[in-house]
């Protein structure tokens, strides 16, 4: 009885299969060479993977084809995978990684197969490299809407990149309640490890959120003399403090314009928390001078930020309260430098402000610094004003090398689109950034290689199960962080924080933070202008 239930049940798997028109992953006895390239949907083609990478699943696009059979080939190993004619290429995730196993430092030959009719024919074969080194194995991002929509339902994400799964760190809004309604963002790790693990919550609800051993409490940083509260953050690599700038945002809407929104800041300033006192000062508070993006070397005594001198867009006989709108109107002539000041862990006293990059005198504005973990490199967002590169077209990756003092884009990684935020993997080899060259509308999350030369290789989307993923979500993956390890504290302990408890607001310390603004006339460590490549 046993053996005919499952003769039975073979019979209806192969129906089906049948069905969906997805031939057995078999490499056809005869098939026709041509001599293009398959189309493939992500382009996972001539690019550079970790080698724990979950499978770069793809869609091939051929409207002839009714059938297709992928063959991957490297150091003696092979894995076949198969399409019907929606050509959605999903491989087994333990050949996968059989595969790479095998091929570490090597090439992967990839060749897809096309049915059309009774005939086979083969594209000509592309290569992935598979890299001697791994990424960190999990991304930290925000899904969100067009900023414009406000944030009626967002959250923020972990993604096991080794596979598919996916958690939730926290969600504000599963189903929309006016009522409980808040703004989510800026979550951040210290040394890519999420034992120590923040971020903000705004409107209802409203503080930072500090997750450490486990736990999460709410904090708010607020005085007189702070222009909001904290807003784009750093943690120190070995101090429990956390280097905040506060801003003063508002986004206007272009009419006539390439680009939809431009987002700027009225005032910004650089203040330090204490964790563990819950102490907050200011490490600089000028009037004219919009300091942001705060980042700490790794070493932790040098913290690096992105500074505009606003003072010739003001007019001096015009009121204050004009400020916004002058600044608005010339919202194209406002350009950041990237600065740095020195550090002292044990007496926590700041230096002078030093330029690192005189971008503004090029007509160019940089964004969002990271130190690579090895402190050699600094990589940021280059592009032609402001500071929100997220909507900028021009914006792209660029890196200081603090050893050469020499500043070079990183083509080989950029696109025609925008390039926005990212972070590093622990090791230095990797980055992990926001693009949105895929559709020009959504930001999907990417990885690039940068090998021991400070070379960048071709970015490719991080690969999803269904690879139809990226063209269905209609929400940008915004600021991708990643870390060694997954988020310990549970999605339901980190809710109870955020609407349960009340912020307990910090301790403001006076300081003499203000300091006269520096003409950019040459580099802090060489006395030179860096050079440009």
């Amino acid at each position: 009885m046993n053996h005919k239930i499952n003769i039975f049940l073979i019979a209806i798997a192969a129906v089906l299969l049948a069905a969906c028109g997805k031939p057995a992953a078999q490499v056809p006895d005869q098939y026709t060479q041509v001599e293009e390239q398959a189309n493939i949907y992500p382009d996972y083609t001539g690019v550079v993977v970790p080698p724990n990478i979950a499978p770069l699943n793809f869609i091939v696009r051929d409207s002839l084809a009714d059938a297709f059979v992928v063959q991957l080939q490297g150091n003696g190993v092979e894995l076949l995978a198969s399409a019907g004619k929606d050509g959605v290429v999903q491989m087994d995730i333990a050949q996968w990684k059989k595969l790479l196993s095998a091929c570490k430092g090597a090439d992967v030959s990839v060749t897809v197969y096309s049915k059309r009719g009774e005939k086979w024919y083969a594209y000509k074969p592309y290569a992935l490299t598979v890299a001697e080194e791994p990424v960190d194995a999990f991304l930290s991002y925000r899904l969100i809407q067009p900023s414009y929509e406000l944030y009626r339902q967002l959250g923020i994400y972990q993604r096991n990149l080794t596979n598919w799964d996916v958690r939730t760190i926290y969600e504000n809004n599963r189903e929309f309640d006016n009522k409980a309604n808040h703004c989510i963002n800026c979550h951040n790790y210290r040394s890519n490890s999420s034992a120590d693990m923040m971020f903000h919550v705004r409107a209802n609800f409203g503080g930072t959120v500090i997750i450490q051993n486990g736990k999460a409490h709410k904090v708010q940083m607020k005085d007189s003399t702070i222009i909001t509260a904290g807003v784009y953050p750093s943690w120190h690599p070995t101090e429990n403090l956390i280097a905040f700038s506060t801003n003063k945002t508002g986004q206007a809407f272009h009419v006539y314009h390439d680009e939809k929104i431009e987002v700027m800041d009225e005032s910004s300033d650089l203040l330090l928390y204490d964790v563990t006192k819950n102490e907050v000062c200011h490490i600089l508070r000028t009037p004219d001078d919009l300091e942001t993006f705060p980042c700490w070397a790794p070493d932790g005594k040098k913290l690096y930020f992105c500074n505009a001198n606003i003072a010739p867009l003001l007019r001096p006989d015009l009121p204050d309260s004009t400020r916004t709108q002058q600044l608005m109107i010339q919202y194209d002539s406002i350009y950041y430098n990237l600065m740095s000041v020195s550090f002292d862990p044990k007496t926590r006293q700041f230096g002078e402000p030093q330029v690192e990059i005189d971008a503004a005198s090029e007509g160019k504005s940089i964004s969002v610094p990271r130190v690579s973990p090895d402190g050699r490199y600094v990589l940021y967002t280059q592009g032609d004003y402001g500071q929100f590169h997220i909507w900028h077209k021009s914006a792209d990756l660029w890196v200081k090398d603090l050893q050469t003092d020499s500043c070079y884009a990183l083509n080989e990684a950029n696109s025609l689109d925008t390039e926005s935020f990212h972070s590093w993997s622990s090791n230095g080899r990797w980055m992990a950034f926001a693009s949105r060259r895929m559709d020009g509308n959504y930001s999907r999350a990417f990885l690039a290689y940068f090998d021991k030369n400070g070379k960048a290789h071709k970015a490719f989307v991080i690969p999803q199960e269904n690879p139809e993923y990226n063209i269905l979500l209609l929400k940008s993956f915004n600021v991708p962080e990643l870390t060694k390890d997954s988020v310990a504290i549970s999605t339901d302990d980190i809710t109870k924080c955020v609407i349960e408890t009340e912020a307990e607001n910090a301790k403001y310390i006076p300081t003499d933070a203000t300091f006269r603004h520096q003409k950019p006339k040459t580099d802090a460590v060489t006395g030179a202008s860096p050079k440009r490549k």
